[in-house]
């Protein structure tokens, strides 16, 4: 992975922690490669892939769950338990992807429209998120 760091993944209307361990893929092979040669990810693990638009799972030995997020870390897709040997389709609006265990959309019961940021996340390393604009400011 690009930054070697563990960042925060939190739900902004609930305050629930989707991920703890958040590892941050921006650059174009790491971005290629995401968690293709992975069995699994554990409980509290995610990849933040920036920017990105749409993913697959080709290639891949286990399900994820899947947040688009805008460039305000508004989510505006959700998949949960995505399997191996899928695509999901860029969304409008979609400039980065979260993707996290199997399961963990319904237990912290994420919605489009909820926003998340990722703590710890110095915006001056890529633009792909802005957290100045509230999402109830649009």
């Amino acid at each position: 992975m690009t930054h070697k760091e563990n960042f925060v993944a939190r739900d902004v209307e609930t305050g629930v922690i989707v991920a703890n361990r958040v590892t941050v893929a921006s650059k174009r092979l790491d971005r290629a490669v995401g968690l293709l040669g992975r069995n699994h990810l554990e409980a509290g693990e995610g990849l933040w892939i920036t920017p990105c638009h749409g993913v697959h799972t080709w290639f891949m030995r286990f399900s994820i769950d899947v947040l688009a997020m805008d460039e305000n870390g508004v989510v505006v897709d959700a998949v949960s338990v995505l399997k191996p040997w899928r695509m999901r389709l860029p969304k409008p609006g979609a400039c980065s992807v979260l993707e996290l265990p199997a399961g963990t959309l319904l237990s912290a019961q994420m919605k489009v429209g909820h926003q998340i940021k990722i703590e710890g996340w110095n915006s001056a390393f890529t633009p792909s998120l802005n957290y100045e604009t509230p999402v109830n400011a649009r």
